[in-house]
């Protein structure tokens, strides 16, 4: 009976923060919704800047006009909270946490959201730009261009997700080098492998074209190299508990 107290005690705990979670992206999603409709217009600018004169986006599906852009509000009330979402992880996981692992984690979460924000940033200011801009001018003679808005929008987003998730790598980098799974010296060792892997991920992650696969890898390549840098300023997790047991034994024998 004992233990189960504390297993509850947590779930309760679990539950009260995903409360919060889902509260606070409501709220947003609520105080967004009246410009649903002015936030998809601005989603639309790279590609209608590129688009042929007297050319528009379509709606091929009926509900389209009213859904797509509550679809894109929501989305962007989850970017927009995704701060106090991960204060509220950081909430839920701080008291299980020794004082060394949160020096390394709150920061990690602050940057992460920072880093997940620019890479959606660099997508939409440098990379939609040139990729639409190279599929609209080598639309062949006769077709008219003419995207359809959920056909837009699920491809931004694919974007959105694969450029945020590509700028994590230096948290990753660094999370794994503490850890004790590598090291940045053997990173190091492997770069040739890693600057395909990059090309590779890449690929898999973007539309099939040379231009936005490689706007996706080498900004990989470069934010790799700054991991590398921040992860030999951090310890190992072994290191650190090893420094921490003998500060507390010489603590104890004073």
């Amino acid at each position: 009976m004992s233990e189960q107290q504390p297993l509850i005690s947590h779930l309760l705990e679990l539950r009260n923060r995903l409360m919060h979670i889902i509260g606070g992206v409501l709220l947003v999603f609520a105080s967004l919704a009246y410009w649903a409709n002015d936030i998809y217009n601005y989603l639309s600018l790279p590609l209608l800047a590129v688009m042929p004169d007297n050319a528009s986006m379509i709606a091929t599906d009926v509900a389209s006009p009213f859904f797509a852009p509550f679809k894109l509000t929501m989305f962007v009330a989850l970017f927009i909270a995704m701060p106090y979402v991960l204060f509220q992880i950081w909430a839920f996981v701080a008291p299980g946490l020794y004082k060394h692992e949160k020096r390394l984690v709150f920061p990690l979460l602050v940057s992460s959201s920072l880093l997940f924000y620019g890479g959606i940033a660099f997508a939409y200011y440098i990379v939609f730009p040139v990729v639409f801009g190279f599929f609209t001018s080598v639309a062949p003679e006769g077709v008219q261009v003419a995207t359809d808005i959920n056909s837009y929008l699920s491809f931004v987003l694919k974007l959105f997700f694969a450029f945020g998730l590509a700028f994590e790598i230096p948290v990753a980098v660094i999370l794994l080098c503490w850890a004790g799974v590598t090291t940045p010296e053997d990173l190091k060792k492997n770069r040739p492998y890693i600057v395909v892997g990059a090309f590779v991920v890449g690929m898999l992650l973007t539309p099939p074209d040379i231009i936005s696969q490689s706007m996706l890898a080498l900004p990989m390549l470069l934010l790799f190299e700054g991991g590398l840098f921040f992860a030999r300023l951090y310890k190992p997790r072994d290191e650190e508990e090893e420094d921490q047991e003998e500060t507390t034994e010489e603590a104890t024998k004073e």
